[in-house]
């Protein structure tokens, strides 16, 4: 194959790996570099919506992480002292946006993209940097522990402290503090049974979910000055926050030992970037477009943004401009998400509350309403396989 059909691939997270299999489906060498050791990533859960997973059945790992996730199922908001304010329902959620809504282990997720390379395709120790974006003249350099490569596409998915960001764009100001921190853990729990929610305090918030295997996962978050860390540990962080909340979360918290839970702060880039390319080089992900949790979408929009990509490889513009507006009103749609669940004050918090309450009652829809436009999202091409099926099928007409 040569060389002007090769994609280097800077980062083997979920947007990277996905965007590798996207591109090596349609056709061109792929070779992926990740500076850790391993693909595995630290434990921590990822919810998928309708709108990725419709972009992972671009490449045909759909069906596969729907029979390999938990569904989500009937849930709601609560308050700490465990007040429902709202109630969720799975087949609402499904019938409105075309799908389920799963959770299922980052690593699970990483181990069926990894599983569609070619084993030679990813390198792992291998830190990579960007040494030339390229032009329309000339290929992309990149430059490994091994040597340089040159590709015709570079696919920066380095995360958000992305160096290939910072090359493309050195006058943009990078990532702020979203201003809270946050804790994740999954761990089994015996002889705890619960329905899926979220809780949200003053300045803080706690969600428990069960996954298929019959761990669970849970995430915390809190408003904390950045950099901070318990003096202990984090588990007994999580006890003094949130031991007091209602069950089954002193449980969870229970259950964990210390070195389960992951703490880390929140960032995210506040001002757009002008562009998600330059030259052959194109950003995906939180490299391109870092958000607040607050919406689960940060994994989703990276997985859009790779198949996507793959469909526009041949014009990094088209790329920027299917992509730059999207990702930008699903972050700020996640930023206000944030101030709202994260209200630090006592009469601001009642006062939220009550609304939600008020607004859920009369118009049970209401959350649903906020992911009108993102998860049910649709990718631009049809599953590879499916084109691939077609070509063979057109020639066996010829």
């Amino acid at each position: 194959m040569s060389q002007q059909s090769r994609a280097v691939v800077i980062g083997g997270g979920i947007g990277g790996l996905t965007a590798a299999v996207a591109l090596h489906l349609s056709g061109r060498e792929v070779i992926v570099l990740e500076q850790a050791r391993s693909l595995e990533p630290v434990g921590a859960g990822i919810s998928l919506s309708p709108n990725a997973l419709r972009a992972l059945d671009v490449i045909g790992v759909g069906d596969q992480i729907r029979d390999l996730a938990a569904w989500q199922g009937d849930g709601g908001l609560r308050t700490p002292g465990g007040r429902r304010l709202t109630r969720t329902s799975a087949a609402a959620a499904t019938e409105r946006f075309g799908g389920p809504l799963v959770l299922l282990h980052r690593a699970r997720l990483i181990r069926s993209l990894a599983a569609l390379l070619p084993p030679e395709a990813v390198r792992t120790t291998c830190a990579a940097h960007l040494a030339d974006a390229g032009d329309a003249r000339r290929p992309a350099r990149v430059t490994t522990p091994d040597g340089e490569l040159e590709a015709d596409l570079v696919v920066a998915a380095d995360g958000i402290h992305s160096a290939a960001r910072r090359a493309l764009f050195p006058d943009h100001p990078g990532p702020v503090y979203s201003g809270f921190t946050t804790w994740r853990l999954v761990i089994p729990v015996p002889g705890v049974t619960f329905a899926s929610h979220e809780t949200w305090g003053r300045g803080s918030l706690w969600g428990t979910h069960p996954l298929k295997d019959g761990r669970v996962y849970a995430y915390a978050a809190a408003m904390t000055p950045a950099g901070g860390h318990a003096a202990d540990d984090e588990k007994a962080e999580l006890l003094r926050r949130f031991g007091d909340w209602h069950d089954p979360i002193p449980a969870v918290i229970g259950a964990a030992r210390p070195e389960d839970v992951l703490r880390h702060d929140v960032h995210h880039i506040a001002e757009p970037l002008p562009a998600f390319h330059r030259g052959r080089v194109a950003l995906l992900g939180d490299a391109a477009h870092a958000m607040p949790p607050t919406l689960g979408q940060g994994g989703n929009q990276a997985i859009e943004d790779a198949v996507v990509l793959a469909h526009h490889a041949a014009d990094l513009a088209a790329y920027t401009a299917a992509r730059l507006p999207r990702t930008t009103a699903v972050a700020r749609q996640a930023v206000t998400a944030a101030r709202l669940n994260m209200l630090p004050g006592r009469a601001g918090t009642a006062v939220r509350n009550t609304a939600i309450a008020a607004l859920s009652k009369a118009r049970p829809a209401l959350l649903l309403r906020s992911f009108d436009g993102i998860a049910d999202w649709r990718p631009p091409q049809p599953p590879y396989a499916a084109v691939q099926r077609e070509r063979a099928s057109g020639e066996d007409m010829q």
